[in-house]
């Protein structure tokens, strides 16, 4: 073990003791995951939007499209990077630190895309420069989910983790509902040729300002009590993902497939494929793109109120058996959504995505209490961050280019309703083979405790 080791600026200060503190840290992690997933959303909307046009044409208007979605997966690949780095500082030096590094890192870059010229204008460099910036928003995704979490989870009292937990899950469709809902303003405000001449930038540009709102109010939290007691006993972990691999790297893996499932199904709307397939003029469906968002941001309340509900629920009956529920729906929900889309019917649109999202919310308003009961204090900030990176590989990365390819080659939506279900089947299997730990004490003291295998069939990792 090293000594502690604290930046200025960011020594810990105490344990939270009050309900005031509480609900400062979980109105802190609500808001800065927000900002940092509208940032990633924005990008995944713009690229099934405008990208393929604007940085892609010369590649022929089918491949073009293909390109615009890679580029929404490439940043998933330098996730585990992110997870890494994050995971290194956050068990060294405390979860605060990276919250406020991963926040700036996204906000500037997505800012930079908002200013990015386009290929008719600078050529190659363009397209280039794009998936520089997303990559830099990957590597921030890849950290900054694990640091919120910790926070949320490691602040709440012990029967209250998965509510806790929930407020960095509900960050996301937040996100997501912040994205369309600017997004489709925006196409209003600036229909056809406008907003494709400049509309699509201003929620880019937006950003700036969110990051200064998030880093005022992350600032202003106090750093998580475990990594307090942690850093007041010299107990920091040296190499804390080498003990993580040696150790737990089994877990790991089954940690990801249970988030590989969700995401797969989530990167449907997140990752901007419904919203393409469902305005492409060429397609079956043919809706205008202001519908489409409308829905999708619709589709983002009832994901969060499924999230946060889930999150409530796994405090009463337990993390295992709420993602059990989560996927029965998930499965109910990707047989259902495709159908309802190609009905043409806006309605009928919003339907399937409200349906899709109580799978959603099911699977993954838990995630943070589960993922935070699974790994031991000493390495927990790498456990958590990198098996969110390495689910997010498995699931969502492509999700998105997959579908694409899916459909252009088979006619029709069949194929991604399989593919989709094959990914919750995963997911269901990862969780059935997790033992519940819910309650599990979270501090150093109980370190011997924490490293024994929640996997079943293994007593002892």
């Amino acid at each position: 073990m090293s000594a502690p080791q604290s930046p200025v600026g960011f020594t810990p200060t105490g344990t939270i003791a009050t309900h005031k503190d509480r609900r400062r840290v979980v109105f802190a992690t609500v808001v800065g995951t927000t900002v940092e997933w509208y940032d990633f959303f924005i990008y995944a909307q713009a690229a099934a939007l405008v990208f393929a046009t604007l940085f892609f044409e010369p590649a022929g208007t089918g491949f073009a499209q293909i390109l615009a979605f890679i580029t929404v997966g490439i940043s998933f690949l330098f996730r585990p990077l992110g997870a890494f780095l994050a995971g290194h500082l956050g068990d060294k030096y405390g979860r605060r630190l990276v919250l406020m590094l991963t926040l700036i890192l996204m906000g500037v870059a997505t800012t930079l895309v908002g200013l990015l010229p386009t290929y008719a204008a600078i050529g190659i460099a363009a397209p280039i420069l794009l998936i520089v910036l997303r990559i830099l928003q990957g590597i921030s995704a890849g950290g900054e989910w694990g640091g919120a979490v910790l926070m949320a989870v490691e602040h709440a009292p012990k029967g209250k983790r998965g509510l806790f937990g929930a407020s960095p899950q509900i960050g996301v469709p937040l996100g997501l509902l912040l994205a369309s809902g600017i997004m489709g303003l925006m196409a209003v405000i600036a229909p056809g040729e406008a907003f494709l001449e400049w509309g699509w930038r201003v929620p880019f540009l937006l950003s700036f300002v969110l990051i200064l709102v998030g880093y005022y109010i992350r600032r202003r939290v106090e750093e998580s009590p475990v990594f307090v007691e942690l850093a007041e006993r010299k107990q920091q972990t040296r190499m804390p993902i080498v003990q993580l691999f040696k150790r737990h790297a089994l877990l790991v893996l089954l940690a990801a497939l249970v988030f590989a499932g969700n995401n797969a199904v989530g990167y449907m709307t997140t990752g901007g494929y419904i919203q393409r397939y469902a305005t492409d003029p060429a397609g079956p469906v043919g809706l205008t793109t202001a519908d489409v968002l409308g829905a999708v941001t619709l589709s983002a309340v009832t994901w969060l109120v499924f999230t946060w509900i889930a999150g409530w629920l796994s405090d009463l009956i337990g993390r295992r058996t709420t993602y059990i529920i989560g996927w029965i729906a998930l499965f109910v929900g990707v047989f259902a959504v495709f159908p309802l889309v190609n009905t043409g019917n806006v309605m009928l649109l919003a339907l399937g995505l409200i349906i899709l999202t109580v799978g959603l919310g099911f699977t993954y308003g838990p995630q943070a209490a589960l993922y935070t009961e699974l790994f031991p204090a000493s390495i927990r900030f790498s456990g958590v961050s990198i098996s969110y990176a390495i689910g997010a590989i498995l699931g969502g990365a492509f999700a998105p280019t997959i579908a694409q390819a899916l459909v252009q080659a088979t006619g029709g939506t069949m194929a991604v309703t399989w593919y989709l279900a094959g990914m919750v089947a995963l997911g269901l299997v990862g969780s059935l083979l997790l033992r519940d730990r819910s309650g599990i004490p979270l501090g150093p003291d109980h370190e011997e405790e924490q490293s024994a295998s929640p996997i079943y069939g293994r007593a002892q990792a």
